[in-house]
């Protein structure tokens, strides 16, 4: 019986990886007692599920709808989690209460880092919700000189919260232009809704393009831009990411990076 439980919770949710990455990490780690699970969960279910839980629950880590909810839920947020108004993981504390971090804010600068962008980089972010606040975060640590945002919805950018980079917003009939003056582009809309872009983006060579998804792989939009010769970052490499920043909150232990790196791999190609 574990003694110590976590588990990822969006809807959906089957498809998720992360129990694969955590589960490999408490084996190298020589953690037993410990156990990952999946659990479909609405945004609106969060706060239910959450005050449901008990004592042998470590952590969460919550994607996609609840990411606002998470942090609503959370007794006590980080400072990051707070200025981007999101939080994908959920920390137990000794005491009982909850404290809310998002981790895909230090994955999503390593990744592009790991990717060769550097201060000074114009981003362009395609959507507005929570994982494109993340990459606000991540475009002000880096330093980038501005962030474009193309969303479906006008209303969407204005909820952004600044996060100390210059922000401008733009129509989503502009998408193609936009992403093809970028040094960097970002996708962080749902799968099938930046398809249509494939083929009119005029990509700049050298480029990086980081979409968010990685199931399925590669996006029609990411395999443009790899033909055009750009940079390509995918949503598994801040999987990854995120998920060390994870662990090693709820265990207090320092991640196995190599061996949750080589368990996705081997899950993929499985």
């Amino acid at each position: 019986m574990s003694t110590h439980r976590a588990a990822v919770l969006g809807k959906p949710i089957a498809h998720s990886l992360s129990p694969v990455i955590h589960t490999a990490g408490y084996v190298a780690a020589g953690l037993t007692g410990w156990s990952y699970t999946r659990i479909e969960c609405a945004a609106a279910e969060l706060p239910d599920l959450v005050a449901g839980l008990g004592p042998e629950w470590a952590g969460l880590s919550v994607t996609m709808p609840g990411k606002e909810a998470a942090l609503a839920v959370a007794d006590a947020a980080s400072p990051v989690a707070a200025a981007v108004g999101a939080a994908n993981t959920l920390v137990r504390r000794p005491d009982g209460s909850w404290y809310a971090d998002n981790t895909d804010v230090a994955g999503m600068v390593r990744v592009l880092t790991d990717a060769g962008v550097s201060a000074g980089a114009a981003v362009t972010v395609l959507g507005a919700g929570g994982t494109a606040r993340a990459a606000l975060a991540a475009a002000a640590q880096l330093a980038c000189s501005s962030v474009t945002v193309v969303a479906r919805r006008p209303e969407a950018v204005d909820e952004l919260r600044p996060v100390g980079v210059a922000l401008t917003p733009a129509p989503w009939a502009d998408a193609p232009r936009q992403l093809s003056t970028a040094d960097v582009v970002v996708s962080t809309v749902p799968k099938g809704v930046a398809d249509p872009l494939a083929g009119a983006v005029a990509w700049r060579s050298g480029a990086v393009f980081f979409d968010a998804l990685y199931d399925p792989w590669p996006t029609p939009l990411a395999t443009a831009a790899d033909a055009a010769g750009c940079r390509i970052v995918s949503g598994l490499d801040l999987l990854l990411a995120q998920a060390v920043g994870q662990f090693e909150q709820f265990t207090g232990v320092t991640a196995p990076r190599a061996a949750m790196a080589a368990a996705l791999t081997a899950a993929r190609a499985g």
